[in-house]
């Protein structure tokens, strides 16, 4: 019997009966209808709904034999009380009225204490009582009241600062972190956060907006200025000087690998009506002239035309940080830069090389990246513990983000809790609780019969007793 009844326990608010949902009942010539009936019952279970399980069955039995005892308990005492009444009309002796007046207190406490919890949860005989049914009709403003106790309780600045200071999260906290298997703990979860998060991005996505932040903060910003600047510093500590080092040096070496084609060019350019040999001589002159050139100047580090380099790069940082028109053809040619599909492809680039590099330092145990994070966690959990100033800031910390949180979002907080007892059905409410509670409400009956027999056979003593 019990396995048939808990097939049609409901998952899911619906009828008084709470059996809606999962019903199998049906004879051996009902299968097809019981299941289409089944199909058609069978819903979804909305979030927020309260649901009613087999452990709540389980506690609708437990408080069934608590009703049938202290039932039986009141059924006991009525019988006692008639028994007492009939012996004491048959002369049975003075004994009869004390047990006589003890059960029928136990009877009346028993109704009181019977008609007090049955009001809790429906009303007694179906009488329309007021103050009855008191959990179904009242269910939404009790859900309001435990929102606003658990908002003024529970979710006060006070109440939450002080309990974290109590806890000692900072100190619980850094002891853990500086256990290496903690640590490594730790460290992995770390690693497949981040392994899942670069998984769910889309390339395309991030790419767009690596790009689009780059080439935004570069547009925003005027690079002449800063260039001219470090420009000027690199001129003024000598530092541009490898550079034409290596200048001079490429320059000469390609003068003589490609002397044929620089005195190509020069008797190319000659005019028609000179005769050949003398472009060859005005060529093999010329070529001489540029080696000698690249030479000397690869030779001397004081030649003039060293200088004059030195002097145009000044001149030229110069002219970056302060001449207008300067500063604006830098500013287009930047913008033009920017602008090329090869320079967005670059940036775009950046990310998957990034992406690909995080990625693999966090699936290899032994990368660099992970030992670093590892060694972290084991420093800031050993500084944690051995630190007070440390461990006081941290709970300072805690403290105040804690308590933005419960002071700004109380109101949505405690809205959770009485949007969601508003949602569920009055009546499945009321199963609910008494399901679990009805168990200890059934002991104040059995406490009522019995208070209330001691208490009348006390009264009726001390009423024979002071001679009435």
């Amino acid at each position: 019997m019990h396995g048939s009844r808990l097939e049609r326990v409901v998952r899911m608010e619906g009828s008084p009966d709470g059996e809606r949902g999962v019903g199998t009942e049906g004879g051996a010539g009902g299968g097809a209808q019981g299941g289409a009936d089944t199909a058609e019952r069978v819903m979804p279970v909305p979030p927020g709904a309260l649901t009613y399980s087999a452990a709540d069955e389980e506690k609708r039995r437990g408080v069934r034999r608590m009703k049938a005892l202290a039932t039986g308990l009141l059924l006991a005492v009525a019988l006692v009380y008639g028994l007492a009444k009939w012996g004491q009309s048959a002369g049975a002796g003075a004994w009869a009225g004390y047990v006589a007046a003890a059960a029928e207190a136990g009877m009346v406490g028993a109704l009181a204490d019977w008609f007090a919890v049955t009001a809790l949860f429906r009303r007694p005989m179906g009488l329309p009582i007021p103050h009855t049914a008191i959990i179904p009709t009242k269910k939404d403003q009790l859900g309001r009241s435990l929102g606003d106790f658990v908002g003024e309780n529970f979710l006060s600045g006070d109440v939450v600062r002080l309990r974290l200071r109590t806890v000692g999260i900072a100190s619980r906290l850094g002891t853990w972190l500086s256990r290496p298997e903690h640590a490594d703990r730790v460290t992995a979860e770390l690693a497949t956060a981040v392994r899942g998060a670069l998984t769910v991005l889309r390339d395309s996505d991030v790419q767009a907006v690596v790009g689009e932040a780059i080439t935004r903060r570069a547009d925003a910003a005027e690079v002449a200025p800063g260039i001219g600047a470090m420009l000027e510093k690199v001129v003024a500590d000598g530092g541009h000087r490898r550079v034409v080092d290596l200048v001079c040096v490429r320059a000469h070496d390609w003068l003589v690998a490609h002397g044929d084609s620089v005195m190509g060019a020069v008797t190319g350019g000659a005019p028609g009506w000179t005769p050949r040999f003398v472009d060859r001589k005005v060529g093999e002159r010329v070529y001489k002239e540029l080696l000698r050139f690249a030479a000397e100047m690869r030779d001397m580090p004081d030649h003039p035309a060293r200088g004059a380099v030195d002097r145009f790069l000044a001149d030229f940082a110069r002219d970056l940080q302060s001449d207008t028109d300067t500063r604006a053809r830098v500013e287009r040619l930047k913008s033009e830069i920017l602008g090329r599909g090869e320079v967005q492809d670059v940036i775009a680039s950046v990310w998957a090389s990034v992406r690909g590099m995080i990625v693999a330092a966090a699936e290899d145990e032994r990368s660099e990246l992970r030992l670093r994070v590892r060694a972290g966690i084991l420093s800031l959990g050993s500084r944690m513990a051995a630190d007070d100033r440390l461990r006081q800031k941290v709970d300072g910390w805690l403290e105040d983000a804690a308590v933005y949180v419960v002071t700004t979002y109380r109101d949505e907080i405690t809205s959770l809790i009485t949007d969601t007892i508003a949602s569920w059905d009055a009546e499945h409410t009321s199963r609910k609780i008494e399901a679990h509670i009805g168990r200890d409400l059934q002991f104040i009956r059995i406490n009522g019969t019995v208070v209330g027999a001691l208490a009348g056979l006390c009264i009726y003593g001390l009423t024979r007793g002071l001679g009435g």
